[in-house]
């Protein structure tokens, strides 16, 4: 059950990056902001969050409390998650001076460095222990985006 979970969380994800590249694709030459199209993602999650909860309570027998802090740091966490949002569609829309850039450079490099971050953080801050081959995947990955970036033309500048 919990490998069909993994599964469905990271097409859960990928779609999210590759639908937000899309929708960056549609601001018209005009605009100057994409905050509305943040706005119109997180009404979606709220809707898929709040259709789960329905059905949760239709279900029964759940219990829904949580420690003050777990709700602090599920905010924390939405603020996180907010601005990448908000960057994300900048870097994709090319409003604000920025030069648009592909879904094939930008996606890769935040989804692998935010794991090679939550590895670090992981270690440092949770004290979580990392194997040899977790901080060699690491390194695989820092490898992996010295090389996207250096073998593209100009394009990520």
């Amino acid at each position: 059950m919990a490998v069909l979970l993994l599964t469905l969380v990271t097409l859960a994800y990928a779609g999210y990056n590759i639908l937000i590249r899309v929708s960056g694709g549609h601001a018209p030459s005009g605009a100057s902001t994409t905050i509305l199209a943040t706005l119109c993602l997180q009404a979606g999650a709220v809707l898929v969050s709040t259709t789960f909860l329905v059905f949760l309570l239709a279900q029964g027998g759940h219990n829904f409390r949580l420690t003050t802090p777990a709700y602090l740091w599920a905010l924390a966490a939405g603020a996180c998650i907010g601005l990448a949002e908000v960057g994300y569609f900048y870097l994709f829309s090319g409003l604000a001076g920025i030069r648009p850039l592909p879904a094939s450079l930008v996606v890769p490099t935040v989804v692998t460095g935010t794991v090679v971050i939550t590895l670090l953080v992981s270690w440092l801050v949770l004290r979580e222990h990392l194997s040899l081959a977790q901080v060699a995947g690491a390194g695989l990955i820092v490898a992996g985006i010295l090389v996207m970036f250096l073998g593209r033309p100009a394009a990520h500048a």
